[in-house]
């Protein structure tokens, strides 16, 4: 697996071509009373050819205020990357935003997300930010993972981001 930062002119759709974005899920975290529960929510995640120029449109938006998409490449074929926003925020402006983080549903539980966060949180550090700041997609499985890398539930709710996607978790890491 080659990792790599990429060019805002390489950001096209032909660099998904080989990247394949679909998650089944079947269960979610959700608030409930204060609480986070565990509730059957079954739904398949994929991406639409808009929803890829959107995507597009949004990498090259980071790139060009400053931040960064690493990605990690098998051969010449993505299979995953992460996206952090440049302009730091919140408290002391501590937060970093992880606007991104996604792995290829054929190359996912074999350690390749793992060390694109690790390489992501590394690159992260250069902006001074403390902490990354992780709106998170509320699968169990995607729950697990940031679990899994040390992410805790966040100290300071970016509303912007509760706004954007209500259901998501609000975690955070320290850099």
């Amino acid at each position: 697996m080659n990792y790599r930062f990429i060019a805002v002119g390489e950001l096209t759709p032909e660099l998904f071509s080989g990247f394949i974005r679909r998650q089944v899920v079947d269960k979610c975290v959700r608030r409930e009373q204060g609480k986070w529960v565990i509730k059957s929510h079954p739904f398949v995640d994929d991406w639409t050819e808009n929803d890829y120029t959107v995507l597009i449109a949004k990498l090259k938006r980071i790139v060009c205020g400053g931040g960064f998409v690493l990605a990690a490449f098998d051969g010449d074929v993505l299979k995953a990357f992460s996206a952090v926003d440049g302009n730091l925020f919140g408290r002391d402006n501590m937060y970093a935003d992880l606007a991104e983080f996604y792995v290829s549903e054929d190359f996912r539980r074999q350690g390749v997300g793992s060390r694109l966060f690790a390489l992501t949180a590394d690159a992260a550090r250069s902006f001074g930010a403390k902490k990354l700041y992780i709106s998170a997609h509320s699968a169990v499985e995607t729950q697990a993972f940031y679990k899994s890398m040390g992410c805790v539930l966040t100290e300071q709710c970016d509303e912007a981001h509760v706004l954007n996607e209500p259901c998501d978790v609000q975690l955070e890491y320290v850099l």
